[in-house]
């Protein structure tokens, strides 16, 4: 992984991430059942009443859950398996499937009237009672699979009862779209459902977070579940022709469709997604952009009569086939397009299309493997759906090496009074693009120092030594062992779980956290590190796990805390070393060397870990991407709101005070030298005058009653 500021095919785009892979070709290999690695896994654990299944598009979900369905049909006693998608067009990933012809012991098979999803009709309450029916005839048939939506469901269910689906399998597709929050309908019939604990349930997502920071499932609730994790680097690690992804962000000035021409490359299938009419990006035209997109692809030759697609010839002579998926003025033209899109015996054909330009369609579930370039104009202030427009991209497909998303991103104009907006979708961009660093990195194994090796991780040539810079690697799940001084251990077996599996998702809440990418990114020279890796995260953490010890809390913390900051410091050991023109790092050990690079530069310990502002290599790739004098204006904005302490903050500040002064006999000092220490105490007597003045409201409210 590693920081490129340009890259053979186009000048202009500046990946804040780029990841080699080692090409093994183990995910998409097949054994003897007939699944591949991430069904294999899941499949092992099919007796489980509960399973959460994470895993990055296109590593098989849905046929993952074939398998174990059908041997809960046919080995639990389970009567049904009722498959809930979020939208009707994801439907057809549940399709038939003769699994038998690949070794496995029964056919997938949905007899038509039970796949809702292919009934006319779109689903709303008005019209949705027919499909309620058709649920409720198919509870009392001996039939075993229906496939319907999310909203189909929610009506069955509140119309039938949760009781009238007892002993039945409940998968849901696409999990993010569940939330603990109560206003969430199918949340709280789900939360319903684990307490009459009379079904089984298999939920499925590639991106286990929400663009709303809800939690997609309380604390309680999510303990019962079984996961299983198939992280994005074990996925396209194993693929066999996708050798490198990059990830990146370009800003732009003017009309969004005057600078498209930069990062469009006419040789790459490219899906670009139009901003939505009311985002400040657009222009209000959406005819207008996708002309405009097409004109700058080259010259219009009329519309293929059979497909519905734009012919388009290319300045080099090529005819660009061009899917409009925004027009939908011709309800016949568009669904001509869709069906052309969907043709299964174009699938494996890379010219059936080259470009689809799209408004609100072709993300999740939408499977195009051809697809090289993801290009979106505007930011997208869900983190789920630009983790689901980059899957879009990381198809394998034969002959395909190089995939890539662009965030297009308008640059605050050097004349504008007010940048709050402009610098809000910076945000969103820059935080979406260090999510997927993190998600894209292997897992990490953090211990203590002279722990001692772990079991299946190689420590190299001269092995594990003890008190020295170890770093081992796990090749079959693609983790690292890291060790670091003073690092709190996870008491709970829940804070466990989480150290390994959730780390992601603490990362997800801090990055879509608006104070601290503001203060970070743009407010470095006064804000100390600790305010972000130490108070920020700590909140985050003490919020989204209420109940745990404040040990667990802490082990937590500084998990997430290390897992960020050592995937961010390898990379700019990485840049630095290519800029000095030492960097040897090559192909998929690119990240590895750059962690260690880093490990080896010092003993790592904690307390160095949090000294370190996660977002240093992030500033690097935006100074050099965005124009110096509007990076100015930003960070002047960002520094006059600064704010005194706040009370949450204060008490927080005081708290490792007080840890201060039990490991060095004294508290913070004022006047110190040492920026934290300093902070620490005007956190402390900031906490002082809050207490003051509620002491003298109290004492004024008693005197007024006297």
């Amino acid at each position: 992984m590693s920081e490129q500021v340009s890259n053979p095919t186009n000048a202009y785009t500046v990946p804040s991430v780029s990841i080699a892979t080692a090409r093994t070709g183990a995910s998409s290999k097949a054994n003897a059942l007939g699944m591949r690695a991430m069904q294999e896994r899941a499949y092992a654990k099919r007796g489980e009443q509960y399973l959460l299944i994470k895993s990055p598009p296109a590593s098989g979900k849905s046929r993952a859950l074939m398998f174990i369905a059908l041997d809960k049909l046919n080995n639990q006693g389970l009567q049904q398996a009722i498959v809930v998608v979020p939208e009707r067009s994801i439907g057809g990933s549940f399709a038939d499937e003769p699994l038998s012809q690949q070794g496995f012991y029964w056919d997938w098979q949905v007899a038509p009237q039970w796949n809702l999803c292919n009934a006319p009709g779109v689903d709303e309450p008005r019209v949705a009672k027919s499909k309620v029916d058709a649920v409720r005839k198919f509870l009392e048939s001996t039939d075993k699979v229906l496939v319907c939506t999310h909203a189909t469901f929610r009506f069955a269910v509140e119309e039938l009862g949760v009781q009238a689906f007892d002993n039945r399998l409940i998968a849901i597709d696409e999990f993010h779209h569940v939330s603990s929050n109560p206003d969430n309908k199918l949340g709280s019939q789900l939360g319903a459902f684990i307490v009459r604990d009379k079904v089984h349930l298999v939920a499925m997502t590639g991106s286990y977070f929400r663009g709303d920071s809800e939690a997609v499932l309380g604390p309680a609730d999510e303990s019962r579940f079984e996961t299983i994790t198939y992280t994005y680097y074990e996925q396209l690690n194993g693929y066999r022709w996708l050798k490198s992804l990059d990830i990146g962000y370009f800003f732009y000035t003017g009309p969004y469709v005057n600078a498209i021409a930069k990062v469009l490359d006419p040789a790459l299938k490219t899906i670009v997604h139009i901003p939505n009419v009311n985002a400040r990006e657009s222009l209000k035209d959406k005819e207008r952009e996708v002309n405009e997109i097409m004109h700058g692809l080259g010259e219009w030759k009329g519309v293929d009569p059979a497909t519905g697609f734009h012919l388009v010839q290319a300045h080099d002579g090529r005819t660009l086939k061009v899917a409009d998926l925004v027009d939908d003025s011709d309800p016949a033209r568009r669904s001509k397009v869709l069906t052309a899109l969907k043709d299964p015996t174009q699938k494996n054909n890379r010219d059936s299309v080259d470009v689809i330009i799209a408004l609100g369609m072709a993300k999740e579930g939408f499977d195009w493997i051809w697809c090289e370039h993801a290009l979106t104009i505007g930011y997208r202030s869900s983190l789920t759906e630009i983790v689901q427009i980059i899957g879009r991209a990381t198809r394998d497909a034969e002959g395909k090496e190089r995939s890539r998303f662009t965030n297009l991103i308008a640059e605050p104009a050097a004349e504008q009074s007010a940048v709050a907006e402009a610098v809000n979708d910076m945000l969103k961009a820059i935080s979406a693009s260090l999510l997927m660093e993190q998600v894209l990195a292997p897992r990490y194994e953090f211990t203590p120092k002279n722990a001692g090796p772990k079991e299946g991780f190689n420590y190299g040539e001269d092995g594990y030594k003890e008190g020295g810079h170890n770093i081992g690697v796990n090749q079959e799940t693609g983790q690292y062992h890291v060790e670091i001084n003073g690092l709190t251990t996870p008491q709970s077996s829940e804070a466990t779980r989480i150290c390994k599996e959730d780390l992601n998702e603490v990362v997800t809440s801090f990055l879509q956290d608006k104070t601290v990418l503001e203060r970070g990114l743009f407010d470095k020279e006064n804000t100390l590190p600790e305010e972000i890796t130490q108070l920020r995260m700590g909140k985050i953490v003490r919020e989204r796990y209420p109940d745990l010890s404040e040990t667990d809390q802490e082990a937590i913390r500084q998990h997430a805390v290390a897992a960020m900051n050592i995937t961010q410091q390898a990379k700019l050991a990485l840049a630095q070393a290519d800029a000095n023109g030492s960097g040897t790092a090559q192909g998929n050990t690119a990240l590895l060397d750059g962690v260690r690079k880093f490990v080896n530069v010092r003993d790592l310990d904690i307390d160095l870990i949090d000294r370190i502002n996660p977002f240093d290599a992030a500033y690097a790739v935006l100074a050099k991407a965005m124009d110096e004098k509007s990076l100015r204006q930003v960070q002047a904005s960002i520094a006059a709101k600064k704010v005194s302490i706040p009370e949450d903050e204060a008490r927080e500040l005081a708290k490792r005070a007080l840890q201060f002064k039990n490991e060095r006999g004294r508290l913070p000092d004022i006047n110190s030298a040492d920026a934290w220490e300093k902070r620490m105490a005007e956190g402390v007597a900031s906490l002082a005058r809050y207490r003051a003045q509620v002491k003298a409201t109290q004492v004024q409210g008693e005197s007024g009653n006297g």
